[in-house]
């Protein structure tokens, strides 16, 4: 069945700290989810209803899709959903879905029950059962219970004829302002039918409500592996995880050749399948001479954030005979942890001999591995 859209994302967002509706949730912005979520579900048209100015915003969360447009909205939802009406070109019949772009995890499932209870109905939104006990409280004291039966938690998208809505706003009173569409309709004599809700179609209204809604999206594990190796050379102190241990030896490399530190870049690149540190930062590039190695760090991390991803925890190993690791441990940790911003029993640093085997027992050079566990979007 065709059916046309229109999000609503002209809100200011402040309860969430302002522009909720272009906050990056998973991988995309959040207004991004629901355009793509009602195109995918086969909407012949989508109108966003953006606040005057913000067009430009709109066209670079939404680039790459088509089927969609922007109208400037109101100082009200309600005025908000008025121009979101007056834009849609379709037929009076043509089935209407009003959705608010702080409920991003929109489902197919939920649209064509939506649209299926318009046969027999002037309007639909899904609900949920009420689970709680509700209290009503009176400066922080319970003053009383309110009997739950029968209550349902109203979620968008709410569903419509295109007619019937834009006839019901026309008899709304303009000084009331009306809690949904579905009120709008049932006031106008309508009778709006219940659908089966979706528990993931919450509403992201305060800071900590986009913390959950990152935890609810679905997400793959990646495992990266990184191994450096430097040799040693003249010097009086050498880096090792972003920390500087007074030694008689410094290792050689093109940047401060930190190997705890570029080994743990490859395995972070690793995890992302996105190269390794030298596509990155060739060493035939004069300017990463002498370079600092927790820019390069830094960067890598980044590229998981970027992709919508987190690092979840990180593991190095330094090889080798000298100096001695222990004492600087947990300067190491917590440099990196600092680094990648992760809690601190997130980070493990150990350190290992070769038994006097190898060039790292003949003291010719020292090496590092690192293990990197990833999360990214599915």
């Amino acid at each position: 069945m065709g059916f046309a859209a229109i999000v609503v994302a002209a809100g200011s967002g402040s309860r969430a700290g302002g522009d909720k509706q272009w906050r990056v949730v998973g991988d995309r912005p959040m207004v991004r989810w629901s355009v793509d979520a009602l195109l995918t579900a086969g909407a012949d048209s989508v109108v966003v209803v953006v606040a005057p100015g913000a067009e430009a915003r709109a066209a670079e969360a939404l680039a790459g899709l088509s089927g969609w447009r922007t109208v400037a909205g109101g100082a009200a939802r309600a005025d908000s959903v008025r121009a979101g009406l007056a834009a849609l070109e379709v037929a009076d019949d043509t089935p209407v879905l009003i959705h608010d772009a702080a409920r991003p995890f929109l489902n197919s499932a939920v649209i064509n029950r939506l649209l299926a209870a318009l046969n027999d109905a002037d309007g639909a939104l899904p609900a949920l059962p009420v689970a709680d006990s509700l209290r009503r409280g009176v400066e922080g004291l319970v003053v009383g219970g309110i009997d739950r039966d029968g209550l349902w938690r109203a979620q968008t998208p709410q569903a419509f004829r295109l007619k019937t809505i834009r006839d019901a706003y026309v008899a709304w009173t303009e000084s009331e302002a009306p809690t949904d569409e579905a009120a709008v309709v049932e006031r106008a004599g309508g009778r709006v039918r219940l659908v089966e809700g979706d528990a993931h179609l919450m509403k992201l209204t305060y800071p900590e409500d986009f913390a959950m809604a990152e935890a609810l999206l679905p997400k793959t594990t990646r495992i990266g592996q990184g191994y450096d190796v430097h040799r040693w050379g003249p010097g009086a102190s050498v880096w090792l995880c972003g920390v500087e241990i007074p030694h008689d030896q410094t290792l050689i490399g093109h940047s401060d050749a930190d190997a705890g530190l570029h080994a743990l870049t490859d395995a972070i690149l690793g995890a992302i399948a996105d190269g390794d540190i030298g596509d990155h930062f060739p060493p035939s590039d004069p300017q990463w001479k002498g370079a600092s190695s927790d820019r390069f760090l830094v960067y890598a991390a980044d590229r998981v954030t970027a992709r919508g991803g987190r690092i979840v925890n990180v593991d190095v190993t330094l090889i080798c005979e000298q100096p001695k690791v222990k004492p600087h441990r947990q300067a190491m940790r917590e440099r990196l942890a600092d680094l990648l911003k992760l809690p601190l029993d997130a980070v493990s640093v150990k350190a290992t001999t070769t038994e006097g085997l190898g060039f790292t027992g003949r003291g010719e050079g020292l090496a590092a591995q690192a293990v990197v566990l990833v999360e990214l979007p599915a």
